[in-house]
């Protein structure tokens, strides 16, 4: 296996933006042993989320309103 350098220049990005990966990395890696489980969410990431709400309200909303109207 090579050094940093030679990975970072195969794979195409600088030493110093792997440095900054790696040090966020760590970072993360080490609020997560502690329990520090929140994070920033994406903006994709929200919408999809959303997007999954509706649909899931969607499928169970469904099944509960005709079972309403079966009791009547």
């Amino acid at each position: 296996m090579g050094n940093i350098t030679d990975l970072c220049r195969r794979e195409g990005t600088c030493p110093n933006q792997y440095n900054t990966w790696s040090k966020e990395f760590l970072e993360a890696g080490k609020r997560r042993l502690k329990g520090e489980t929140e994070r920033q969410a994406t903006r994709g990431q929200v919408d999809d989320l959303r997007s999954e709400k509706g649909y899931l309200k969607q499928v169970t909303a469904k099944p509960l309103l005709d079972s309403d109207s079966d009791l009547e």
